[in-house]
This record gives C-alpha cells, sequence and structure tokens, in this order.
C-alpha cells in the first residue's frame, strides 16, 4: 500500500501529462486550453498555496484530506481525469453537492424496507458529497466527509449514470486518480485504427511486468503472478486479461472470463475453446447464438468447431485429449475417474502437471480437460490452486503437497447428510473379484446390460424418464457403476423406490454367481414409512445370510458372522445415525470395500438398470403396466473400454 504522505505527486502528474501528450493524433483539431496543455506537456495547474487551500476549507467548513490537499499543493485541479471527467475541482470549483444532480431521491428509490444503514448512508452522499467534477461526460465525482479512514482520508465515489452500476468507491482521493491513470491508460491502449502508438515508460514497464508474470506462473507461483497480471490488465496491456483468465478459471472463477480472445487463436484453441464452450452449456437456457459474442474475429471454420465442441458437450461425449505424456496421463486419469476413482485420476493428473508444455508464449496451463464430462468433475478450487502451484513449462521451482482427497473411503459417509439432506434412503451391490463393466451381465437382461455413456444420477434419471414400459410391480433400479477398493466392484441407486419387505428379492445370488456379493438397503432415515435395513450376502449363486431390520423387528437366516450381528445394532434405535454409521463401518470392515463419495455424489459414472428387485406378481395381486412415448431418449451404449 502506498505511503499517501510519502507519495511523489509531481513526477506522477508529470508522467500522466506526458503520456497524455504523447498520444494525441497530430493534426486534431483541439480546444485552446487542450493544446495548450498539449505543448506545455501539463494537464494541471499552478500550483495552490497554504492561504488558498485554507481559505477553501473556511468556505467548506471542513478540513479536506491529506491526499488531496497535497495534489492541490503540486495542481490545483486537473484536467481530462480518465476518460470522462476533462476538468477536476481545485480550491476554487470543489463545493457541497447538495442534491445539485437530484439523484438523491432515485437513489433513495432503490432502497427497500429492508436497507440498513450503509446502504441507507450510501444513498444519501447526493446530499452530503463534496463535488470534484466540474465539467463530464455526465459522470459524477464526490469525496464523502463521513466516509473516513484513521488517517483522515475520504472515500471518493465516481458513478456515470449511462453506466448500469452502482457507485464505485474508492479509498481516497490518490487511489481515485491513479484509477484514472488506469481508465486513461486502458482506453488508450484499445483506440481505434489511425491512433498513434500508444507507447511509453508506464506501458514498457507493465508489458516487462506481464512477461515476468507469465514465467511466475509457470513456476507456480500464481498468487504473485495474477496479482502483477491485474494490474496489467486494468491499464489495457495486451496478454494480461488472457493470462490472468487461466489462473481464474482454474480457481472455479467463471465470471466473466473469457480468454481474452486467446480461444479464438487457432494455437490455443485445443485447450482455451472447450472450457469457454462449457461454461456457456452451463447454463442450459442460454440462447446458442451468444456464443458467438466471445468469439469474436474468429474464422468460420472455428466458429463452427465451437459449435460442434458445444453438442458434445451437452451430450456429454467430448473427450479431451493432450499431447506428450501429458496426454498419456489424461487417458490413464480417464479410465480412473470414469470407475469412481476420482482421488487416483487427480494424482494420476497431478504426477504429468510437471512434464507438460504449453502450446505458445500465452498459455498458462491444461485447461481443456475442465470440459471433459469425466475429468472436469475433478476440479475444485483446492485442485486448481494445487495444478497452478505445481511448476511446468520447463520451468523450475518447487512442488506443493498434495491437496487433500476427497474421498474419505469406506462406507460410512453415507450415514452424513448430504447438501440438502437429500439421501435419506440407498442401495448397492458389491461384487468380488469383478470388473465394473460385468456387473450389468449379472444384474440385467437384454437391452437394460448395456452401460451408459459416464453421466451424473439426475442425468441418467432424467434420461430415463421417457422409457417404453414400465410396471408397478417391478423396482428396476438404475445404478452407478464403478470400483469399490480393491478386489471390488459396486452399483448405487441413491434414490430407490419404496422398501416393500414382502415383495423384495434380494440380487445378491445372481450377482454373486462365482464369487462373493453383498446387498445393503438401508432406509433408517427415510422421510416416509418406517425405518429398516437390509443386509444379504451371497457366494457361489446362493445366499449365505442375510438379516432385514423393518418394523421394528429383525429377520435373519443363515450364520451371520459376529461383527455384522443385528443385535449389535438394533435396539431402542434412539440414534438413527449412529446406528446406521455403525452398521456401514461393520460391512466396510467385514469386506474391505469402499464407495467413492466425490464420484456418485460430483461426477460422472457409467449407469444400467438392473432387474427388478421385486418378485412377480402372483395370482389375484393386481398392478398396472404404464406405457409412454418415446419422446424422451435413452442412455446411449458406452463401450467397456471407454
Amino acid at each position: 500500500m502506498t505511503d499517501i504522505t510519502a507519495f511523489d505527486w509531481r513526477s506522477f502528474l508529470l508522467r500522466w501529462s506526458g503520456e497524455w501528450a504523447d498520444s494525441l493524433p497530430d493534426g486534431e483539431t483541439r480546444g485552446e486550453d487542450d493544446e495548450t496543455a498539449r505543448r506545455a506537456r501539463w494537464l494541471g495547474f499552478p500550483p495552490a498555496s497554504e492561504e488558498r487551500i485554507a481559505d477553501m476549507e473556511e468556505r467548506l467548513g471542513r478540513r479536506m484530506p491529506p491526499s488531496y490537499r497535497e495534489f492541490l499543493k503540486v495542481s490545483d485541479g486537473w484536467r481530462h481525469a480518465g476518460g470522462f471527467v476533462w476538468l477536476l475541482a481545485g480550491t476554487g470549483d470543489a463545493r457541497w453537492h447538495n442534491d445539485a444532480s437530484g439523484l438523491a431521491v432515485t437513489f433513495e428509490g432503490y432502497l427497500d424496507e429492508n436497507a440498513g444503514p450503509e446502504e441507507r448512508r450510501e444513498a444519501d452522499l447526493w446530499r452530503r458529497g463534496l463535488q470534484l467534477d466540474v465539467e463530464s461526460d455526465i459522470t459524477h465525482v464526490l469525496m464523502d466527509p463521513d466516509d473516513v479512514d484513521e488517517d483522515g482520508e475520504w472515500a471518493v465515489y465516481t458513478w456515470s449514470s449511462w453506466l448500469a452500476e452502482p457507485p464505485k468507491r474508492h479509498a481516497n482521493f490518490l487511489e481515485f486518480m491513479r484509477a484514472m491513470h488506469r481508465q486513461f491508460h486502458s482506453l488508450e491502449a484499445h483506440s481505434g485504427d489511425g491512433e498513434p502508438e500508444f507507447a511509453n515508460d508506464t506501458t514498457r514497464e507493465l508489458d516487462i511486468q506481464v512477461e515476468e508474470a507469465r514465467l511466475e506462473a509457470l513456476r507456480g507461483s500464481w498468487e504473485r503472478a495474477v496479482k502483477a497480471l491485474d494490474e496489467a490488465k486494468e491499464y489495457g496491456r495486451p496478454r494480461a486479461a488472457g493470462l490472468g483468465d487461466q489462473i481464474r478459471r482454474l480457481l472455479g472463477q467463471t465470471y466473466q472470463v473469457d480468454f481474452d480472445g486467446l480461444a479464438t487463436d487457432p494455437r490455443y484453441a485445443p485447450e482455451l475453446l472447450p472450457p469457454l464452450v462449457a461454461e456457456h452449456a452451463a447454463h442450459r437456457y442460454r440462447d446458442d447464438s451468444t456464443l458467438r459474442f466471445h468469439l469474436g474475429g474468429a474464422e468460420e471454420e472455428l466458429v463452427s468447431l465451437a459449435y460442434a465442441i458445444l453438442e458434445e458437450v451437452r451430450r456429454g461425449t467430448y473427450r479431451y485429449t493432450a499431447a506428450g505424456p501429458f496426454g498419456e496421463a489424461v487417458e490413464r486419469a480417464r479410465e480412473l475417474a470414469r470407475w469412481g476413482d476420482t482421488d487416483g485420476a487427480w494424482r494420476m493428473l497431478m504426477s504429468a502437471v510437471p512434464l507438460w508444455e504449453p502450446l505458445g508464449p500465452d498459455h498458462l496451463a491444461p485447461l481443456g480437460w475442465v470440459a471433459d464430462p469425466v475429468l472436469g468433475p475433478l476440479l475444485t478450487p483446492e485442485r486448481g490452486r494445487e495444478l497452478l502451484s505445481t511448476p511446468r513449462g520447463g520451468q523450475p521451482g518447487e512442488a506443493p503437497g498434495p491437496a487433500a482427497g476427497l474421498d474419505p473411503g469406506g462406507l460410512a459417509w453415507l450415514a452424513e447428510p448430504d447438501q440438502g439432506d437429500h439421501r435419506t434412503s440407498y442401495r448397492f451391490v458389491l461384487v468380488e473379484g469383478v470388473e465394473p463393466e460385468e456387473l450389468p451381465g449379472r444384474l440385467a437382461d437384454g437391452d437394460d446390460a448395456a452401460l451408459s455413456r459416464p453421466m451424473t444420477l439426475w442425468e441418467a434419471r432424467h434420461a430415463l424418464r421417457d422409457k417404453r414400459e414400465f410396471s408397478s410391480y417391478d423396482d428396476r433400479a438404475l445404478m452407478a457403476v464403478g470400483r469399490a477398493g480393491p478386489g471390488w466392484s459396486f452399483a448405487f441407486d441413491g434414490d430407490p423406490a419404496p422398501f416393500g419387505r414382502q415383495r423384495f428379492v434380494s440380487p445378491a445370488a445372481a450377482a454373486g454367481a462365482g464369487t462373493r456379493a453383498v446387498v445393503v438397503w438401508s432406509g433408517l432415515r427415510a422421510w416416509h414409512g418406517e425405518p429398516f435395513f437390509h443386509l444379504s450376502v451371497a457366494r457361489d449363486g446362493a445366499e449365505q445370510y442375510a438379516f432385514t431390520y423393518a418394523g421394528g423387528e429383525v429377520e435373519q437366516s443363515g450364520e451371520i458372522p459376529r461383527a455384522l450381528d443385528p443385535s449389535r445394532f438394533f435396539g431402542a434405535l434412539e440414534d438413527v445415525a449412529g446406528t446406521e454409521r455403525s452398521l456401514l463401518e461393520a460391512v466396510a470392515g467385514e469386506f474391505g470395500a469402499s464407495l467413492p463419495r466425490q464420484a456418485l455424489m460430483n461426477g460422472r459414472l457409467h449407469t444400467f438398470t438392473t432387474r427388478s428387485w421385486t418378485r412377480p406378481p402372483r395370482d389375484g395381486e393386481t398392478y398396472a403396466v404404464v406405457r409412454v412415448g418415446l419422446g424422451g431418449r435413452a442412455p446411449e451404449a458406452w463401450p467397456a473400454d471407454g
């Protein structure tokens, strides 16, 4: 933070004035005052004496804040403060605004009955503020005598009627003037054709800063890098926004991240176009024509590519690829992630980040993978920081410690409330010694035995909403599949049908042909009906033991191991969550299996529909069959090799 009392106002204002003078096109007609300022290379006025400043303070009835006083001692007013304030007040023009603009009523009208004291104080600014704008493009500059810091500095507020934004606050007059200097630079940096090249000591220093920040980012010092890039961005320096957006995207800050044209550069499009398109796709009600807004100036071939990627992202079929060792790690990571091992997939990616090479000098990190439906859910802000902190692109640096895994292991996490507390009932099948892609063959028939592409459970249920036919007597579970720790695979249903004790048939025996299978169905925290819990274990196609707790009673069969004996868990059932956790811990301990929380809750997994978990109807038992039109699209088949 700048020491205001030690700030060199004269050097700052002289540099600004020279930059302004050099930015003016030759031969352009301008007013006499501007022409005089250009020749003198000075936007200011003669300094104000202490006596003149004291007279102003006596007229206004307040001592001026330190930074404004120090400014006045160098220049009694200022021309062209940014792009929209043409004359800034000195000692003679500063005056209390006293709602001369009539805006107090307007801003008070924005307040509702719940507005707090701070909001009401801000609305009252138009009555109490000190007006500094003398000539402007409908831009107001007010110093607030009630917004004072410990150094006696007054906050400065700016507001333009043509901007749909609230007043912008600057901590003090110095910060306001520095912001106006940045605004001047930003406008000149984006001036149109025919303007003189905008280059000066400030731009050259900032461009060096941008390049140093790029190297810092590749070395893993992303926090210093993004601070330097953001400063250069405010001055409108090229490259700064595009580089900074790459850092922000990996931190999960997707708002207004568009990579500043880099996504439409053929060199960088393979990495930066997919995340840009995926962010558009995430807003399902967004008009697709608005995608072109982020593709300004792109060749038609690239625009067509963007819309092709958009279709793949929406269908969940986009597949990120990369060259070299990092690309090989991407393929291995996808294989891990699509079967639920998201922590392993992330470690696989991170192991190859030091070997990753940028596509060009404006590429800071691998980014295309965030649009991949299988790999994208791996990203969290913590993991983004880990990737950004890892040296890459041939740059030296110290690797960070690994981010903590997101999967707690075991099964007990199922007893914890999920976000929104929707997971009150669930069921799963564990099968030993088989791969996940084999589970449909054990639990389903015909077309149902085909795995879908990886999708969230919500997407899978939505895709099946218009299935051809179903019976009120059937209970065919839509299940996600994956690996359940060493030697086990799982099929999981997080939103099962109601438990029908009289008609329930455990799929354990069918799933356990030639191996072992475990079935768990818990509804101890179900919103409706009596709490229940079922466990059944089968080996070589025959059930070994089972128990069902429902209606306050336990039915059991076979020789149940001591660790799973229901008498250990079901008594008064006063602590439902504790009982459920204990049961799940016991199952995990007995079989050494676990379920991947991150993949099931936030990732995308293959799904299929099982045979019914209920027996066929008996004579005299009635049921309904519903046939639905084919308006919906069923999950498409996904090959076992991914």
